[in-house]
């Protein structure tokens, strides 16, 4: 069920005239990050696009955990959840440390950690 905060309807005003002003745009242009830095960022907040893969985040923003564990908590089998963690491993969101027979995940480091916390903040101060 789509939230409403999402599809109620928005209008979006515009300038009356045309008018660029162009020391705003100069110093914006000269502090852009550079295309492959932006495509780079729109492929990790892609990962998060992922319902499940954001429930694993925060399963593993509140504790370390093994696939059979994370498995469990989402009811689904372990093959899916390996393939979601292998997708976070990739966009350098969650890392793993072996631990005998036993593979465990936790977030990467910090920056998830904060996105996570600013993203729950977000949407719980409406």
């Amino acid at each position: 069920m789509p939230n409403s905060q999402y599809t109620e309807k928005i209008e979006i005003e515009c300038c009356q005239e045309h008018i660029v002003h162009d020391d705003k745009v100069c110093a914006v242009r000269n502090r852009m990050p550079k295309d492959r830095d932006l495509e780079m960022l729109s492929e990790t907040f892609k990962v998060f696009a992922d319902k499940t893969r954001i429930r694993i985040l925060y399963i593993l923003h509140m504790q370390e955990m093994c696939v059979c564990d994370i498995a469990q908590l989402l009811q689904m089998n372990q093959p899916a959840v390996s393939h979601q963690l292998k997708v976070l491993k990739q966009a350098k969101l969650v890392q793993s440390r072996r631990e005998g027979k036993s593979v465990f995940y936790s977030l990467d480091d910090s920056h998830v950690h904060e996105i996570l916390n600013m993203g729950m903040e977000h949407i719980l101060e409406r």
